[in-house]
């Protein structure tokens, strides 16, 4: 894209796909808990946030400074979060 969007669900998060895909993952992983299930659930939650780190650094390199003013405005993957 060639612009910031800050509409919908962009106002309050940058990374709502990759958010609801960690979600799916510890969804699917809690409603039958295992080894296999748990290490699959921490290893999608550990790529999604290094995807989301290495699209970010991506977006400031693009936008620059009101990129980063977005970040502080907004959290990476749950809304109102600290």
């Amino acid at each position: 894209t060639t612009f910031l969007v800050f509409l919908f669900v962009f106002r309050f998060i940058r990374h709502p796909l990759y958010g609801s895909l960690i979600f799916l993952a510890w969804g699917i992983y809690l409603k039958n808990p295992n080894a296999t299930g748990a290490s699959l659930a921490l290893t999608a939650t550990l790529f999604m946030i290094l995807t989301a780190r290495v699209e970010e650094g991506e977006c400031i390199r693009y936008f620059g400074a009101p990129y980063r003013e977005y970040m502080d405005r907004s959290r990476m993957f749950i809304p109102f979060l600290v």
